[in-house]
């Protein structure tokens, strides 16, 4: 009976060592970057855009938005709303070196938060995409959608890496 035992045991410490292989692996891979270039990200990312709810924007309004310098990164893209009652933007940045990327991502909260005050009370609706906002920080990658499409814009951003 103790040797059954033993050889369970064994057996059982086998199996987690093989878990825990296969979630390093995938946290590897969902953690890391990518070595694709922006321009292929971006195009990726743009063909899925609902064009009707987004326009691409310039510099201006990046810095105006978001309080970001498009010079400062590798790559940026930013569509929004042309509309002012409107919440609906996706930006994408490829940051020069991940020290960037806390400072990306803070600017987005601030955003958000601001878009979320300045809609409360007002348009609920544009509070819940707030709220339902997409941020995905993968390697130097970043990206942020507020839409009703957000969920898609993400899981095309995923797959672009």
């Amino acid at each position: 009976m103790t040797d059954k035992r033993q050889k369970i045991i064994a057996g059982m410490k086998y199996v987690i060592l093989v878990f825990i292989i296969l979630y390093l692996i995938m946290l590897m891979v969902y953690a890391s970057g990518s070595k694709r270039a922006f321009s292929e990200v971006e195009k990726a990312v743009s063909s899925v855009l609902n064009s009707d709810e987004l326009t691409k924007m310039d510099e201006r309004m990046l810095k105006k938005n978001f309080g970001l310098n498009s010079a400062d990164y590798q790559g940026v893209k930013y569509y929004a709303s042309p509309s002012s009652v409107s919440a609906a933007e996706v930006l994408l940045i490829q940051v020069k070196n991940e020290s960037q990327t806390d400072a990306v991502t803070d600017a987005i909260e601030k955003r958000k938060a601001q878009r979320m005050e300045d809609f409360e009370g007002y348009l609920p609706e544009e509070v819940k995409l707030l709220e339902d906002a997409q941020l995905s920080v993968r390697g130097k990658y970043i990206f942020y959608a507020v839409s009703s499409d957000a969920s898609k814009y993400r899981n095309t951003f995923d797959k672009s890496l």
